[in-house]
């Protein structure tokens, strides 16, 4: 199945200051995700931040914080991004399928929206290299269970240039320097 970007927008799920240095690669997300948010930027694929308990958690740790400048974040205390009424009301108002996702945990707050987001008539597209878990296992078993769930599994190059879908122009060489 292509993903269109006119078709898609990109959802960053609870990557807080408190949880963030206890998740297993946490040093390649720090990289990954900016260029994920800066790629799709670039793009004009539009975003959706969720915080997950901001008082306990803390709020979007500073590397991915300047990046989503001037986008609002949506508090939740439930797991799955679909049961916060904001977030669905935002993703049904936008007049998106495809919802691209980097978050925390894999095997938690990612997992549960997956299911519900597919449950709901999305297309979940999951950025592999832009998500993770404190236990690594916990993250392999998440993606076994998306897999089967017939869920899009991606890199984060990988779907910058399936949307950019074409060499040349100020576009792909703005894609091109992030990546390199």
């Amino acid at each position: 199945m292509r993903i269109h970007k006119e078709k898609a927008l990109l959802l960053v799920i609870d990557f807080q200051e408190r949880l963030f240095p206890a998740i297993h690669d946490h040093e390649k997300l720090s990289k990954n995700v900016p260029l994920l948010i800066e790629g799709l930027k670039v793009l004009g694929i539009p975003m959706i931040v969720t915080e997950q308990y901001v008082k306990g958690l803390g709020p979007t740790i500073p590397e991915i914080a300047a990046t989503i400048q001037g986008v609002d974040r949506i508090e939740k205390a439930s797991f799955s991004c679909c049961d916060e009424p904001q977030f669905m009301m935002e993703l049904a108002s936008s007049g998106k399928d495809f919802v691209i996702i980097a978050g925390i945990e894999s095997h938690v707050c990612v997992l549960q929206t997956v299911i519900d987001l597919q449950e709901n008539g999305f297309h979940p597209v999951v950025v592999e290299d832009c998500i993770s878990s404190r236990n690594p296992n916990d993250k392999l078993i998440a993606m076994d269970r998306m897999r089967r769930e017939g869920v899009i599994i991606t890199t984060y190059e990988a779907i910058l240039f399936e949307l950019l879908r074409y060499s040349g122009g100020e576009t792909f060489k703005a894609i091109s320097k992030l990546v390199k």
